[in-house]
């Protein structure tokens, strides 16, 4: 798999996005887990620790019933029957597309579990949201076996889901916070684990292309492929039967 470099105005960008993650860092150790203290009013609280308002199923217009609130934090509490195999279970999405943005979150995984954030995705009736969207990887790393699969490692935690993996490979064990991101800027994506920028691309490229056509994803015709440059999309997050925490979800435009 070929690494795609950035220019450098594109690494200066990573490096600002690096300095808002570190930032992110800093206060997660905060015990009262207020994600409506804000200190730059340009951020959106996309989940406010309290209440789904905002958030619906995918490819639905309520909430599925497997998704709770616990302790400040959005659980899908697993069925342990594999991706969206709850009863009333499935992903979820928050009900605005968004094109050029800085995402923040945190997640951790109970042992063994599986999960994801997806980004730029469509809503495409009778398509899962994993057929349109690039996917942030969660994992517990060292009791998934999905781990252990992929190319060099791409199915690990932060990675870009089978095509890019995460390095360094930072993640924490499963039961404990981690600290993740994702900047999409013109074509230009970033994902960070614990103050680290761990994954860089830019989609719509000839090298994208040529990944894309090299990988489990070929031939999907709407992979990533809704708008082009011009594209924008939900984010949203994985049901993969097991049990997984988000919590602090926020957002900046950056149009």
């Amino acid at each position: 798999m070929k690494k795609v470099f950035l220019t450098y105005s594109l690494v200066i960008m990573a490096v600002i996005f690096s300095s808002c993650t570190n930032t992110k860092k800093q206060a997660e150790d905060n015990t009262d887990n207020n994600a409506t203290e804000m200190t730059n009013e340009e951020w959106i609280t996309l989940f406010d620790g309290e209440s789904f308002e905002g958030w619906r199923g995918y490819g639905r217009t309520d909430m599925p019933s497997a998704w709770t609130i616990e302790d400040g934090a959005i659980k899908i509490n697993g069925s342990g029957r594999g991706e969206a195999g709850a009863k009333d279970g499935g992903d979820i999405i928050f009900d605005r597309k968004f094109k050029n943005f800085e995402l923040t979150f945190e997640w951790k995984v109970a042992k063994g579990a599986n999960s994801g954030v997806f980004y730029l995705a469509q809503e495409i009736e009778g398509d899962p949201i994993w057929k349109s969207s690039p996917e942030y990887q969660i994992l517990d790393n060292a009791n998934h076996p999905d781990a252990k699969l992929g190319k060099d490692n791409n199915r690990q935690s932060a990675s870009l889901y089978d095509l890019i993996p995460a390095v360094p490979q930072n993640s924490k064990p499963f039961g404990e916070w981690n600290t993740g991101g994702v900047m999409v800027y013109q074509g230009t994506v970033v994902h960070s684990q614990n103050g680290e920028n761990v994954v860089e691309y830019h989609l719509w490229t000839p090298d994208w292309e040529e990944m894309v056509e090299g990988s489990k994803f070929k031939g999907w015709d709407n992979f990533i492929n809704a708008g082009g440059d011009k594209q924008e999309g939900y984010i949203g997050l994985q049901d993969h039967g097991d049990d997984v925490w988000f919590r602090n979800i926020k957002i900046k435009v950056l149009d």
